[in-house]
């Protein structure tokens, strides 16, 4: 069984860690006092495989003391169980800015009447905790995004963080654009077989259009240039934490431009071996 205890300091980030984590499969307990820990874990360890993979979260608002906590995790790690202890932590000034942006009270405020001062204590408190993190992660500077990637890459097992999802979507300009789109490209520059009376009502998957659209120069160099942009910012959106990336074309209408460099590109993302959903929006749109 896999324990991973989430502790730290408040306006650290171990909420948004406890809701990444939860997505990656742990079930998660918060604010559970050190004496039940034990229990807890010899409870789940005899249950069913929904507690394979817990997740607690374990901080200042459950005791001014941890010693019965460093206890527990000395006892957890000489058993059976496989577990480790994340520590998430920010710099002071990062934490003051997310109390203020919250507007919601410190833990220790009351006790010690400003908020630095608060955090303060909480960081000389906590001390021996991260002391004996397996994990530490300082948040001052991550997005949610980064957060979340970097959970998955240390915690995801076969889950890793190559399994981003790139879903790319045909759609005409005439219809408005995809809401959704992360990227969007523009293929009206290409010659445009609607005008072409053999083609004017087939799509981009028909081999005629297909072959029409990719017998012009300015099409090659373009798929070219795109295969090179997009070989550079996938792996950098899936090391960000992007679950999914979703990749717009569009063209006058969504029939036949678009259509058609949207099977193309899909083949090629596949080819780097990321997952790819392709979806034709307009296609079928008068």
């Amino acid at each position: 069984m896999e324990i991973l205890i989430i502790s730290g300091l408040s306006g650290g980030g171990k909420s948004k860690a406890a809701s990444f984590l939860e997505d990656m499969g742990f079930y998660i307990v918060d604010n559970m006092p050190a004496g039940m820990i034990l229990k807890f874990a010899e409870f789940c360890s005899g249950g069913s495989a929904r507690y394979s993979k817990v997740a607690l979260v374990y901080d200042v608002r459950t005791a001014d003391s941890f010693d019965e906590f460093l206890e527990v995790l000395s006892t957890l790690r000489k058993r059976e169980y496989d577990c480790k202890l994340l520590f998430l932590e920010a710099d002071v000034g990062a934490i003051i800015n997310r109390y203020k942006e919250t507007r919601r009270l410190h833990p220790l405020q009351e006790r010690t009447g400003s908020l630095e001062a608060a955090v303060n204590r909480e960081i000389a408190l906590m001390a021996p905790v991260r002391a004996q993190a397996d994990v530490v992660i300082n948040s001052t500077t991550y997005s949610t995004a980064r957060l979340r990637g970097e959970l998955l890459r240390i915690f995801g097992g076969s889950r890793s963080v190559a399994e981003m999802q790139v879903s790319l979507e045909s759609f005409g300009f005439k219809h408005g654009l995809p809401l959704e789109a992360d990227l969007v490209f523009d293929v009206r520059f290409m010659p445009n077989p609607f005008y072409i009376d053999s083609m004017k009502h087939k799509t981009g998957l028909d081999p005629e259009v297909r072959d029409y659209v990719f017998s012009f120069r300015e099409t090659e160099q373009f798929m070219e240039k795109l295969r090179e942009l997009l070989g550079f910012v996938l792996p950098l959106y899936r090391e960000e934490g992007k679950t999914v990336l979703v990749v717009a074309i569009g063209c006058t209408g969504g029939h036949h431009r678009s259509v058609a460099v949207t099977r193309a590109l899909a083949e090629y993302i596949r080819s780097l071996g990321y997952q790819v959903t392709e979806n034709h929006r307009d296609m079928t749109r008068s």
